[in-house]
């Protein structure tokens, strides 16, 4: 129970709409058990005849705050004084009114909760949604995209919808519940406590019934996220798959496991299906011992029920299984919001690992140096970098070279804090990483990564996705000097084109242009490429540097490269090899070394394209 109020707690501020919900639903139930009460009279109007049976007399000790018994001595009254026909005619009418209202107070309790449920969807997925964003960059290497999206999507919405179902029943079928005990009580005492025992009987058959169902509802919430996962990678390498004729294997891994998913899903709605005709089955039962055991009170005329007054009974008490159905359904359905809540709200828990001080240094400018000093980081047991020691002056370009799985990467994914050393410090113009704001940080670099990250949308919002205020003419601008304006307006609608999911419509020479202007745009004083051009081909790579060469004037740049242009004019060179700087230099000064970077120009690793 403490999941299912933690989940409630997004509903707030709650009253706004149970209060409201409240009072219409107590109406609804209200006019709704009036119009079965209904039935005692209108039996009464049409077959009651003769002295012995005179309406008069069958209402007796009525109390006053006794709004049925007060009713049905109105009819009695009407009866005697105007005759059935005109006692039918007020009867009916009383019907149509009750009706009318009972279901005018119904669809506005309804409109209440589907307002209740909306408003706990959105603040539950705008948690979860802002959380994701917050984490730290390290969480999204460990996790599954597809479960993450799972969450997101599906387990949110069943969450909401299971939430605010039980809430509405929990509220609206235990009053309803309440008011038919209430007139059962108020027509036999003797009757209403032999036919409640059908209810703990229920609700204990039931709870054994539905005992596994949270544990399967966890696997199936599981499995569901595992299809996603498949489905993402699918599409993201839908290319490969192709190439490799590996689409029949694909599918095999993901019909196994949609096989898995739906029998768990059969086994789970089977048992869910079985607690409502146990629950009617144990109702129908109760119905004929009330028969026969009220038939037999009337025949051998035993106490005060009348034949109408019986028939009264057992049309409310057939009503009575339907609130007692509703909860037991509900509680059967709820095992799998709880699962699918526990899994929201592990993702809600999930605090970022890095996150600011208080009081954080605002960083408006970079004025003299980054530094590395005895940096050191590891993922999990494997150690990455080992004390690293380097110093990038405020202008200068430094290229970062070595062999693959050196930490290269790394090492510049900690200038930005994706990561935080786990010995050493970091700093910029004096002040430890740690001791700024994450987003001042960010604010004075600027990236171009060896993937180009695009999204769906026209190719003017993605270069202005670094500086949403920019103009159009600034943003022309900055495809120009990223060589992009060339392309772009030839394309269907120029800078108004939609690129598709992940730029696929455009080269790839022409996506990292866009890249590189998005980068201009944001006019950052330090930039930051991971081999910008190592996935192009050589008349893409020519625009791209060229490009890269305009973006880094005048800029502290931080460069990954193969490209020996890039290095031979870098005003620094640090060789990483094996997570430590080895060599640092001018490419002159390295060669006469004669150490890995000679030994990596020799080889050819670097070739001048």
């Amino acid at each position: 129970m403490k999941t299912y109020f933690r989940l409630l707690s997004f509903a707030k501020p709650i009253e706004k709409f149970a209060i409201p919900y409240a009072v219409a639903t107590i109406l609804a139930v209200l006019f709704n058990t009036f119009l079965f009460t209904l039935l005692g009279p209108l039996l009464e109007t049409l077959f009651v005849s003769g002295a012995n049976d005179h309406p008069s007399t069958l209402i007796k000790n009525v109390s006053t705050f006794d709004l049925v018994g007060r009713f049905n001595e109105y009819i009695a009254y009407c009866i005697t004084a105007y005759g059935k026909l005109y006692t039918l005619k007020v009867v009916c009418a009383v019907i149509v009114v009750c009706v009318f209202l009972a279901n005018f107070f119904r669809y506005f309790s309804q409109r209440f909760m589907e307002d209740l449920r909306v408003h706990t969807l959105l603040n539950l997925r705008k948690t979860v949604f802002n959380n994701i964003m917050d984490l730290h960059v390290g969480y999204f290497s460990n996790e599954r995209k597809g479960d993450i999206i799972s969450k997101v999507a599906s387990d949110v919405q069943v969450v909401q919808f299971t939430v605010t179902n039980t809430l509405q029943v929990l509220f609206k079928e235990p009053v309803q519940l309440i008011f038919f005990v209430g007139v059962l009580l108020s027509i036999s005492v003797k009757l209403t406590l032999f036919a409640l025992l059908v209810i703990p009987i229920s609700g204990f058959i039931i709870s054994k019934i539905v005992k596994r169902l949270r544990q399967q509802a966890k696997q199936a919430h599981e499995s569901f996220a595992k299809m996603i996962g498949f489905l993402d990678e699918s599409l993201g390498g839908i290319k490969i798959i192709k190439a490799f004729n590996a689409a029949e294997r694909i599918k095999t891994k993901f019909d196994d496991e949609n096989i898995f998913y739906s029998n768990l899903t059969r086994k789970m709605i089977r048992r869910q299906q079985l607690a409502s005709p146990v629950s009617q089955t144990l109702g129908v039962l109760v119905v004929v011992f009330i028969v026969l055991y009220g038939g037999t009170m009337i025949l051998n005329n035993q106490g005060e029920l009348t034949p109408a007054k019986f028939l009264v009974y057992i049309a409310i008490f057939s009503q009575v299984m339907q609130p007692i159905k509703a909860i037991t359904d509900s509680f059967s359905g709820i095992h799998s919001g709880i699962a699918a809540g526990v899994r929201v709200l592990d993702l809600i828990d999930t605090k970022p690992e890095l996150v600011d001080v208080p009081d954080a240094i605002q960083l408006n400018t970079f004025s003299d140096s980054i530094k590395f000093e005895q940096v050191s980081f590891s993922y999990g047991e494997k150690t990455i970098l080992h004390d690293i020691n380097l110093t990038i002056k405020k202008g200068q370009t430094v290229a970062l070279v070595g062999p693959s799985g050196g930490g290269k990467t790394t090492l510049m994914d900690l200038i930005p804090r994706f990561y935080d050393p786990q010995a050493g410090r970091i700093t910029i113009d004096g002040h430890d990483l740690k001791s700024l704001s994450m987003v001042s940080i960010r604010a004075q670099l600027g990236t171009v990564n060896q993937q180009s990250i695009l999204f769906n949308d026209t190719i003017a919002n993605n270069i202005s996705f670094a500086n949403p205020s920019a103009t159009r003419e600034q943003i022309i601008q900055a495809a120009k000097i990223a060589n992009a304006d060339s392309f772009i307006t030839n394309t269907e609608n120029g800078y108004d084109t939609n690129i598709g999911d992940s730029g696929n419509k455009l080269s790839g020479g022409q996506r990292q242009r866009i890249c590189i202007a998005r980068a201009v745009l944001a006019n950052p004083p330090v930039m930051l490429l991971d081999e910008a051009t190592s996935a192009l081909d050589t008349e893409s790579e020519k625009l791209v540097q060229d490009a890269l060469n305009k973006l880094m004037e005048n800029r502290t740049s931080i460069v990954i490269a193969h490209r020996l242009s890039t290095i031979m004019n870098a005003d620094m060179i640090a060789v990483i090899d094996q997570g430590r700087v080895v060599e640092k230099g001018t490419h002159h000064e390295l060669l006469r070394q004669k150490g890995i970077y000679s030994r990596l120009i020799e080889l050819q690793t670097f070739v001048e394209q």
